[in-house]
């Protein structure tokens, strides 16, 4: 068999075991990118391109034990060696032996009926149409004025203003004298976690592991993505 027809298996059979596995009301997925595509009635829609990598069950949480309901989710698989022992011992206990993750997740909801450690996660817990809220973490902008990072209008343009764009008075006076918490000034812009509700899923599609998500997502690409269903 060539390489091309084994990395084909391999694709199929992970795309099978994806589509055949445990629906949750949560997934995890990657950013790729943004696209272009048509609705059935021919209007270009503005997609978001998730990457699904099959989620596994590693632990399951319960009220009696751990005081909530949770499904523990790992994905990505990494070298063994590049692990550290409690990793390993973690996942050895679930009886997941010889394999490493990179990531470890909580999806928090009422255990599913016959949930399992080792389990697969379907793809197919969401489908098309579905509204859905997604949490990420927002490109990072670095130090920005107050104009770029609050929206803030700024002084006059014209010569001789003196104020262009800086964020004005803050009306410090003896009392307080000091700068109070909260106030909007320069400062570190993006790289923060930023959810987005009632986001529609355009398209699932399980052959190639992606999820099309109307609209832009926050973050830049590759950039780790939670969904989770509309309560």
């Amino acid at each position: 068999m060539s390489e091309q027809q084994t990395e084909n298996t391999t694709q199929e059979g992970a795309s099978t075991e994806a589509s055949s596995g445990l629906k949750l009301n949560g997934l995890y997925a990657f950013k790729i990118g943004m696209m272009t595509v048509y609705d059935d009635n021919g209007a270009a829609v503005p997609v978001t391109a998730l990457k699904y990598d099959p989620l596994v069950v590693t632990q399951i949480k319960t009220k009696e034990k751990d005081g909530y309901e949770a499904v523990q989710v790992s994905f990505k698989q990494k070298p063994v060696k590049n692990s550290n022992e409690a990793e390993q011992g973690h996942l050895t206990k679930a009886g997941l032996k010889n394999i490493a993750f990179y990531f470890s997740k909580e999806i928090q909801q009422s255990l599913p009926e016959g949930v399992a450690v080792g389990q697969k996660v379907a793809l197919e817990s969401f489908e098309k149409g579905q509204t859905v809220k997604i949490t990420s973490r927002s490109k990072g902008r670095g130090f920005a004025g107050a104009v770029k990072r609050h929206n803030f209008a700024g002084g006059p343009a014209a010569h001789g203003s003196k104020f262009h764009r800086k964020p004005g008075s803050m009306g410090m006076r003896t009392w307080p004298g000091r700068v109070l918490k909260g106030k909007k000034l320069p400062g570190h812009f993006g790289d923060e976690q930023t959810t987005v509700r009632k986001v529609q899923i355009v398209d699932v599609i399980p052959s190639e592991n992606v999820l099309l998500i109307k609209g832009a997502v926050p973050g830049a690409m590759n950039t780790l993505v939670k969904l989770m269903k509309e309560e």
